[in-house]
Parts: structure tokens; C-alpha cells; sequence
């Protein structure tokens, strides 16, 4: 047990480290030197200068709301379309059911830069370029998704369907009343997963999007980091104001992602 605390505590050092260094890089002062030998863990003249200036002479405040929709209504579509989606693999019986889950399954191999032209002449072709909305509608759905909650759905006991089928649900009220409740743990996590995916994603914003107004975080960051009076302090700054907002999620929802029975879940 001592030997797996140690261990522990040491990958969790390992893991800590860089997040305390890019902290404390953001929080020295203009007169302090980032790059002194042996570097200085700690700063000497705390200073929140650069926060101030990262806010003042960058719309960082249009970066954070941009990110937030587009995270936010990339969450609520993947959790609506996926446990639809999931309802019929889950708990229907029809003709062709494993060769569709097969499919849904084999596509997360697919990686992303294969679709990217695809998908790009689509949304011009849509009239989408250079909107919001082209960066939420590539993450309506996810087959990892529609995976998690089928298997999340399948745990649950049929004797709670046949009850509610009793009560004269229909099959959306079975799966509203039944299994949503049922899979919380399991659209919390997906949840988690998709909002992260979608905050830190660079490659296809930097594709569809021209327009900085529509920027979304990370294209901040990378404005920052490619200035030509580059101030590292500054791009510190911006890297810490990306990570809050995860590690807030995190905190608020880590209690919810927990192994839990059906039944109890239902009954909660």
C-alpha cells in the first residue's frame, strides 16, 4: 500500500509540475527574468500584469464566449443525438442491427484530417463557412458517443421498460423516463469528454474560420504565441485562462462520474 501511495504521488508530482510552472510564469513580474539559471519555481514579485494586459489588448472575453457556445451546444447535441441513437442499437430488435453498430463503431478509426477536405466543402457549400455553427455541427454526434451510452443502455434491466411500458409510456417516454436517468454517470462522462474535445480543438476552427471575431480560444492563444513581441508571461496567462474552465468541470462534476447500479440511479 506504501508503495502504491508513493507511486501515486509521484506520477501526480509529474502531472502537477508543469500546470505550477505555467501558473507561476504568469504571475511574475515585468522586471523578473522567466529564463534565470536555476530557475525560480516560485516568483519573486507576483504581479497579475499580465492577466490585465492579456484582457485589455486582446479580445479575450469574445475568445471565451465563442469557445463557451461552441462547447456548450456541441455537449447538448452529442448527448441528445447519441442516446437517440443509442436507444434502437441498445434496446430494438431489427435486421442489420450489428452491421450498423459495426459501421458507427469502425468510423472511430477514421482520422480526422481524412474528412476535413470533405467536410470543409460541405459546410462552404451550406453557406457555413465562417460561422459558429460549422464548428457545432461536425460534434452533434460522435460514434464514441453513441457507443458509450448503447452500452450504458443495455445495463439497464428490461423489468424497468416493461414497468414503464405498463404505465403506458411509449418508447421515447421509456427512454426519457427509464434510461436517461439510468445513464447519468454515462452522459456526464461523455459529456466531459466532448466539451474538452471541442474547448481545446485548434485544427478545424483554424480551417473553417477567418473571421477573428468568430476565434475561438485556442486561435487566441495562437494569435499571442505568433506576436512578434512575444511575452511569454502573456501566453502563460492565456494558457491558464483556457485550463480554469476544465479543471472548474471537473471539480463541480467529478462526484456524478461514478460506477453506479441501475436501478439505484433510476430510483434517484
Amino acid at each position: 500500500m506504501a508503495l502504491q501511495l508513493g507511486l501515486l504521488l509521484l506520477v501526480a508530482l509529474l502531472v502537477l509540475v508543469p500546470l505550477l510552472w505555467l501558473l507561476s510564469t504568469s504571475l511574475k513580474g515585468p522586471a523578473e527574468d522567466i529564463f534565470s539559471s536555476p530557475p525560480a519555481l516560485l516568483p519573486l514579485q507576483p504581479s497579475l500584469q499580465a492577466y490585465g494586459t492579456l484582457f485589455s489588448q486582446n479580445p479575450m472575453a469574445q475568445y471565451l464566449l465563442n469557445s463557451s457556445l461552441v462547447s456548450l451546444f456541441s455537449v447538448l447535441a452529442n448527448l441528445l443525438f447519441c442516446s437517440l441513437a443509442a436507444f434502437p442499437l441498445a434496446r430494438m430488435q431489427f435486421r442489420g442491427r450489428g452491421l450498423v453498430l459495426a459501421v458507427v463503431v469502425a468510423t472511430i478509426l477514421i482520422p480526422f484530417q481524412v474528412v476535413m477536405i470533405p467536410l470543409y466543402l460541405l459546410m462552404v457549400q451550406l453557406g457555413l463557412r465562417n460561422t459558429l455553427l460549422a464548428l457545432i455541427l461536425p460534434n452533434a454526434a460522435t460514434a464514441f458517443g453513441i457507443f458509450l451510452l448503447r452500452q450504458s443502455f443495455l445495463a439497464v434491466p428490461k423489468e424497468l421498460e416493461e414497468a414503464a411500458r405498463m404505465d403506458g409510456c411509449s418508447p421515447l417516454g421509456e427512454w426519457w423516463n427509464v434510461l436517461i436517468p439510468a445513464a447519468r454517470p454515462d452522459l456526464i462522462t461523455l459529456g466531459m469528454f466532448v466539451f474538452i474535445g471541442t474547448w481545446s480543438d485548434f485544427l478545424w476552427p483554424l480551417v473553417i474560420l477567418d473571421d477573428p471575431k468568430l476565434y475561438t480560444l485556442p486561435l487566441g492563444l495562437q494569435q499571442l504565441a505568433s506576436s512578434f513581441s512575444l511575452d511569454w508571461r502573456l501566453v502563460a496567462a492565456g494558457a491558464v485562462v483556457s485550463i480554469l474552465p476544465v479543471l472548474v468541470l471537473f471539480v463541480f462534476l467529478q462526484r456524478f462520474i461514478l460506477p453506479s447500479a441501475s436501478g439505484d440511479a433510476v430510483k434517484g
